[in-house]
């Protein structure tokens, strides 16, 4: 906090209600709760092994990096009520310090800013990490005009694909290639159908980090209109006021989205917005498909030497950027060659720097429950600058190969 220290009470005393709310409100119904958990919970179960060689790089060294996670889940419902759980444990091993530590999540669902204590390290070496979380805990009341959440859960107000900069709440990573389950937050969520086309959603979400305790609450708005969908928001995001606007209309067979925000954020009022299409086509009897995603972020770098300020920013130690740069171009082509097996190339450019972060893939489904995927990172651009600075925002990512294998029980 900066500032006279009485400048910081309404700022935590926000934080305490909305805290004590969500703990009031799980609290209260902990009967129904413990109810709902003696019925069968149906079990399901998620494993993701990732193993993936990076040669070294300005940032990184040579190695090996090997991801497991495992899930277990379960939704008991009754009447209107439904327990939503999500457990799991990942264990991450690297044969040296610092190797393909560039790449994203590789499927790990983490959050720099939970607020629950559900989550934590089980054990640590220089080679090996376990770590547990508790990804899903949350109880919902659903009616056909209102539904109210609290708990860990997942919110995605996003309309983009890959570069969502006005969805607030943990988005993925662009370059991830396993997007089976989006991290969860700690939020009290309430949303409401006043009309066959509207939605009102409204989210109140604490939130922790090594440096602060902030709170975002905002109201949205979304309607369908003939082939639009328009939809906004406003209010606080990590304690500073905040505004969006998104729409989406189909023309020709192709989807057209674009998302904006205007954000206040250390001392600085900053517009966001991204506008991208998508479209399937058949091709050979088979589908191919695209995306393409334009994003224009002030809070991006616009050179290379301003790369070091954007990394180490609030909002990225939050996770709230997606990409470092000021304009960040993301495009996806997949085409299905066999029922079983598809080609996929991922691509995100920083117009500013020049460079690009490359990412061709190969899936292949064994069954129902069951599939694999090789793929490949290549970054390309300047790696430094002569002072020895990040001379782009994807020149230094190495060259990485992986392999894994995704099941589901």
């Amino acid at each position: 906090m900066t500032g006279h220290p009485a400048a910081a009470v309404p700022e935590r005393r926000r934080h305490h209600v909305t805290s004590a709310v969500l703990l009031g409100f799980t609290s209260l119904l902990w009967p129904l709760t413990h109810a709902l958990a003696q019925r069968p919970l149906d079990l399901r179960a998620y494993y993701l092994h990732v193993v993936l060689a990076a040669d070294s790089g300005p940032f990184n060294a040579r190695g090996v990096m090997d991801v497991q996670r495992a899930r277990l889940m379960a939704h008991p419902t009754t009447g209107p009520w439904a327990l939503d759980l999500s457990y799991e444990h990942t264990l991450i091993y690297t044969s040296a310090a610092g190797a393909a530590g560039t790449f994203g999540g590789l499927g790990q669902a983490r959050s720099a800013t939970d607020w629950l204590p559900l989550q934590g390290s089980l054990g640590s070496s220089p080679h090996l990490q376990w770590r547990d979380r508790v990804d899903r805990l949350s109880l919902r009341y659903a009616t056909p005009a209102l539904e109210l959440t609290a708990g860990r859960q997942t919110i995605s107000w996003a309309t983009t694909l890959f570069l969502t900069p006005a969805d607030p709440f943990a988005p993925f990573d662009p370059s991830e290639p396993f997007r089976e389950y989006r991290t969860g937050v700690d939020a009290l969520r309430v949303r409401a159908f006043p009309a066959p086309f509207l939605e009102l959603d409204g989210v109140a979400r604490p939130a922790t980090t090594p440096l602060e305790h902030t709170l975002t609450a905002a109201l949205r708005a979304k309607a369908a209109m003939g082939r639009w969908e328009i939809g906004g928001w406003g209010g606080v995001v990590h304690d500073e006021p905040a505004g969006s606007l998104a729409a989406t209309r189909t023309v020709a067979g192709a989807v057209l989205r674009a998302e904006g925000v205007v954000r206040r954020s250390g001392g600085r009022t900053v517009t966001r917005f991204a506008v991208g299409a998508d479209r399937s086509f058949t091709v050979a009897g088979r589908t191919l498909y695209f995306v393409a995603e334009y994003q224009r972020d002030g809070f991006g770098a616009a050179r290379p030497e301003d790369l070091p300020g954007v990394w180490f920013s609030a909002l990225a130690g939050r996770g709230e950027l997606q990409a470092y740069g000021r304009d960040v171009t993301a495009g996806q082509v997949s085409y299905q060659v066999h029922p079983l097996l598809s080609l996929e190339l991922l691509t995100l450019w920083d117009l500013d720097d020049g460079s690009a972060l490359v990412a061709p893939a190969l899936g292949y489904s064994a069954g129902s429950n069951l599939s694999f995927r090789a793929g490949l990172f290549a970054g390309a651009g300047p790696a430094l600058l002569s002072t020895g600075a990040p001379g782009s925002e994807y020149g230094a990512v190495p060259t990485a190969g992986y392999l894994s294998l995704t099941a589901f029980f």
